[in-house]
């Protein structure tokens, strides 16, 4: 294999084959269409001369006849769709004029303008409408791949002449997970009761909220979007996305439609919990490999076409994927496909540590998040590198290299303890930005609990209570970035909670409710509840105030429309929710080796799982008269080690054990603990 590249194409396609997650109650909350059509369900708006509009979602009562220049009908699909629409024309004249505007939030409905999905402009005007063909023709239309849009919740129709048309059966073919024919078919589940919350059934929401996010952000290669973007306005949904065949894991569903390897830091875990596919990052990861600089051997910022560059975070980000792959898979072939250029790739991150024996991050490898300050000794960037060379040394050994494996654990080793040395603010019991700033961030605090960083739990605990400094009524404020509220760093955040066992904060920043003019919620029950959002899938970000200005002035142009509603990097608390409530945890590829060790929150119950090649790992418990019981199935000839809360009697399939923590084959086990 030369460096740089991988092969001109790469073919992973594969069937879906899996066994379902059990049915249950939780099915209902689960927001994958039935089929591959999406119709509205609502009459949002109605202007001008619409004459039967209800037609449009009642197909048994004829059609709907707009009459007159700038007459309109607004639809709402209920929640996030996306693909190519279709209608028809039941009747129209040589003079009949159509055009269509989409848009995930209400705030931007428009018969004018659609929200902004290819260029951000203040005016928030880029995408503008899609007018339909002239003449318009009776008979069904349907959207090109091209003209696809990939997300939306609301569609307008406008007529724009006084000339008369009537039309019926109108909808969307989705085109998310393509390689899925069905898209309700969840291998993994979860289930919870929070009656101290205004909405008991949130949690349970929320999980599956994450897992349909994701699977909005899974499309085709050939369906990305088009860089540069048609002129003078428009979108285009149809150029490709890197030299593979299939399904790719992308950053969201209306835009960018581009692979970025940081966001599936998240997304990539959420995708093994709910859908156990994992073909889609894998394909994600090969493309990133292959945009490797044959000469320095650094990766791409992200994937094409945008093809943006220089970001030491995002380098890290797939070599840390890479590792999730194999972990998940077992897919050893493939760690070897890329294996040449991922040596090239941490070697090039470990070029730049300098005499301190911290990596130096150039200004011109500084991009990151979107976060301000990445350049110098930067905690979140050497905490990944730390993490890259922990992960390394694991792929190492397993293809027979231990002389490396040896060096990258070393290096990691080493790498530790200058971090805790050079950046721990002991005063602040958290980690500074880097040595010369008084900033402690939340993504390189939060980072350093999850990837074992930190050298004690009492610095976890100091950590945790640390960082509720930055919380708002709706969410964390980055003190990375001025007036952000991050759900993807807030999905590290809310991993590190647990891992600290603070599980009731870390359920706190999930739906922690308050009084304001309206019961609104902290974080992601803001992003769930606010008639701002697309109210089904996650938000990309948003500002302290709740409004839909992410980023806007550090990138996205004072143009809220431009931010997305579907973005797979905030489903943090759907994997969260499995690995931590649950505690399943894999710790060998397939879940050969697995932990369990449930963090009970606050919460009553909980049920859930998720499953690998090798088959099924499911938890259910819930706490009586401060007895817990949990029952676990795992696969036959797995092992793993079971650790419950509490320091009362503990009894393993009706046998009485010493301590909290017990070693358990494969199979069904039901366990019991005294919690007081």
């Amino acid at each position: 294999m030369r460096h740089g590249t991988l092969f001109a194409t790469l073919s992973f396609i594969s069937v879906q084959v899996a066994a379902l997650a059990p049915p249950g109650p939780w099915d209902k909350f689960n927001l994958a269409p039935k089929t591959r059509t999406s119709r509205p369900t609502s009459i949002r708006t109605v202007f001008g001369d619409v004459q039967n509009a209800n037609a449009l979602v009642n197909s048994s009562i004829g059609a709907a006849t707009l009459n007159g220049n700038g007459s309109y009908v607004v639809l709402d699909f209920g929640q996030e769709v996306g693909g190519r629409v279709f209608l028809t024309a039941a009747h129209s004249t040589p003079d009949s004029r159509l055009s269509l505007s989409f848009t995930e939030s209400a705030e931007f409905i428009s018969p004018t303008n659609s929200d902004d999905s290819c260029r951000a402009v203040f005016t928030m005007d880029s995408d503008g409408v899609q007018s339909l063909p002239i003449p318009l023709q009776q008979g069904k239309f349907m959207q090109t791949v091209g003209q696809q849009r990939g997300g939306f919740r609301f569609m307008t129709v406008v007529s724009n002449s006084d000339a008369q048309v009537s039309i019926m059966d109108i909808g969307v073919q989705n085109t998310f997970m393509p390689h899925w024919d069905d898209l309700r078919a969840y291998t993994g589940y979860f289930f919870t009761h929070d009656p101290s919350f205004h909405d008991p059934d949130f949690l349970t929401k929320l999980w599956y909220a994450g897992a349909y996010t994701v699977q909005t952000n899974t499309i085709d290669v050939h369906q990305a979007r088009q860089i540069p973007c048609p002129e003078p306005r428009g979108w285009a949904n149809n150029d490709t996305g890197g030299p593979v065949e299939g399904p790719i894991l992308v950053d969201a569903a209306k835009r960018d439609r581009n692979i970025w390897p940081g966001d599936m830091g998240i997304s990539s875990h959420t995708e093994l919990v709910a859908l156990n596919d994992i073909l889609p990052s894998k394909n994600s990861l090969l493309v990133m490999f292959s945009t490797q600089d044959p000469v320095t051997g650094s990766l791409q910022y992200s994937g094409p076409p945008i093809n943006a560059k220089g970001s030491d975070t995002y380098i890290a980000w797939s070599l840390v994927g890479t590792h999730n792959v194999w972990l998940y898979t077992g897919d050893i072939d493939f760690v070897r496909t890329v294996w040449v250029n991922y040596t090239r790739a941490i070697a090039f991150l470990e070029s730049q540590v300098d005499e301190t024996g911290l990596m130096n991050v150039p200004q011109e490898f500084s991009n990151d998040w979107g976060r301000d300050g990445g350049q110098g000794h930067n905690s979140a960037a050497n905490v990944l590198l730390y993490r890259a060379l922990i992960t390394g040394a694991e792929l190492s050994s397993h293809l027979g290299d231990d002389e490396l494996s040896s060096a990258y654990a070393a290096n990691a080793t080493a790498l530790k303890e200058v971090i805790n040395n050079l950046l721990w603010d002991n005063e602040a019991g958290m980690y500074r930005d880097n040595e010369i700033t008084t900033i402690h961030p939340q993504d390189g605090n939060a980072l350093a609990i999850l990837f074992n960083m930190t050298q004690r739990q009492e610095q976890n605990k100091a950590i945790s209570q640390g960082l509720t400094q930055f919380w708002t009524d709706i969410g964390p404020l980055s003190p990375e970035i001025n007036d952000t509220i991050s759900p993807f760093v807030g999905g590290f955040e809310v991993q590190a909670h647990f891992i600290a066992g603070e599980g009731k904060r870390a359920i706190d920043l999930l739906h922690r409710a308050f009084v304001k003019s309206t019961i609104n919620s902290l974080q992601w029950g803001y992003m769930l509840y606010t008639n701002l959002s697309v109210q089904s899938t996650l938000l990309e970000g948003f500002t302290a105030n709740g409004s839909l200005g992410y980023r806007a002035a550090a990138g996205a142009n004072f143009d809220h429309s431009f931010t997305s509603h579907s973005h797979g990097w905030a489903t943090g608390p759907t994997l969260a929710l499995t690995f931590h409530v649950l505690g399943i945890g894999i710790t060998s590829p397939l879940g050969k080796t697995w932990t369990i060790n449930p963090v009970l929150s606050g919460l009553q119950s909980a049920e859930g799982g998720f499953e690998t090649r090798l088959g099924w790992f499911g938890v259910k418990w819930n706490v009586d008269k401060n007895v817990l019981t949990v029952m676990i199935s795992t696969p036959e000839g797995t092992s793993g080690t079971v650790s419950l809360p509490g320091s009362g009697q503990v009894q393993v399939d009706g046998e009485v054990i010493t301590g909290q923590h017990v070693e358990l084959s494969g199979g069904s086990h039901v366990l019991m603990s005294d919690l007081a």
